[in-house]
């Protein structure tokens, strides 16, 4: 796949095209030192190059590895589909792309097998993807069927406009609702985590209280990210001594032979839709081990009044 563009700014070849094509840092180096990209027609390999206005890059995307065909024995339900958009409900335990260590089907795989038409910004590996959910995470998602709707929807992630309110059950109940604002980078200890370093990128998430049990100490507590850090919710409440139910990960310690995955799920999202302008807003139920867990700790009356979403996006309104 070959793509081209015109440079409108002044400033490294590697920094330009991390926001032009909505890759992580890494994968456009790879791609500039490998002898991809070429500007007015001549291979740059040196990242931190220098553009001026006007240039011509010229990307010449390496073609995927061969890789066996993956089996796609899983479905995954459609809240919204137009031509431009789709937004699904992501179950958990579902891989969003394909990486050199996943060995399983994935999102991408699944939508490519219901010849779904998908952008193609973001790479083969990527088709339609703008953001992502952790494997354990369940929720909405929205995947974008053209360019021009992946580029208008990427934006959007970068000015909010467009974002998702999240729900989590926790160990053990947040003192008040809180805004966090911490540095989050790689674990210097262990290269599977994220965690709170002083050099780290600057990450704000707000949670809010919801439903708390007294006696098991659970809590339901709703998040809104305001930046889209590698596993910032589970980090920054583990910088609290918090933990989501499930997230070994990250701390939790108990009940690891009933919960078996993060219990963390995108409830609620909301965007401009790229080509009628019009803002949109989509809700999907918890899973039901989720469900299930709240009817042991909580009331089901007061469930249904705190998680309605006008309730919750009023009182992060609030804050």
């Amino acid at each position: 796949m070959n793509k081209t563009i015109i440079v409108d700014q002044q400033t490294r070849i590697d920094k330009f095209l991390t926001t032009q094509l909505n890759q992580s840092r890494n994968q456009i180096e790879q791609l500039i030192k490998k002898g991809f990209v070429q500007v007015n027609s001549k291979t740059i390999t040196k990242t931190s190059y220098k553009l001026n206005i006007d240039q011509q890059i010229d990307i010449d995307f390496p073609a995927p590895p061969s890789l066996e065909a993956k089996t796609v024995d899983f479905d995954v339900q459609i809240v919204y589909e137009d031509d431009d958009i789709l937004v699904i409900n992501k179950p958990s335990g579902l891989v969003v792309h394909d990486a050199p260590s996943v060995k399983e089907a994935t999102l991408v795989d699944w939508l490519k097998s219901k010849n779904i038409s998908l952008s193609t910004i973001s790479g083969e590996q990527r088709h339609g993807i703008v953001h992502r959910l952790d494997k354990g995470t369940s929720g909405l998602m929205v995947v974008a069927k053209t360019d021009t709707a992946h580029t208008i929807l990427s934006q959007q992630l970068q000015d909010k406009t467009m974002g998702r309110y999240y729900l989590a059950l926790i160990d053990l109940a947040l003192k008040d609702d809180t805004t966090i604002e911490k540095p989050i980078g790689r674990n210097p200890n262990n290269r599977l985590k994220q965690a709170v370093i002083t050099n780290g990128k600057w990450a704000k998430t707000t949670f809010i209280k919801l439903i708390e049990n007294p006696t098991t100490k659970i809590e339901l507590i709703a998040a809104k990210l305001f930046t889209g850090r590698t596993h910032q919710i589970r980090v920054h409440l583990e910088s609290i001594n918090r933990h989501i139910l499930g997230d070994i990960l990250y701390g939790f310690k108990g009940k690891k032979d009933k919960i078996d995955r993060v219990y963390l799920h995108a409830y609620n999202l909301y965007l401009t839709h790229p080509t009628t302008h019009k803002n949109m807003s989509f809700k999907v139920d918890m899973p039901d081990d989720m469900i299930s867990l709240c009817k042991e700790n909580f009331n089901t009356e007061v469930i249904n009044e705190k998680i309605s979403p006008t309730y919750i996006i009023d009182r992060f309104n609030q804050l």
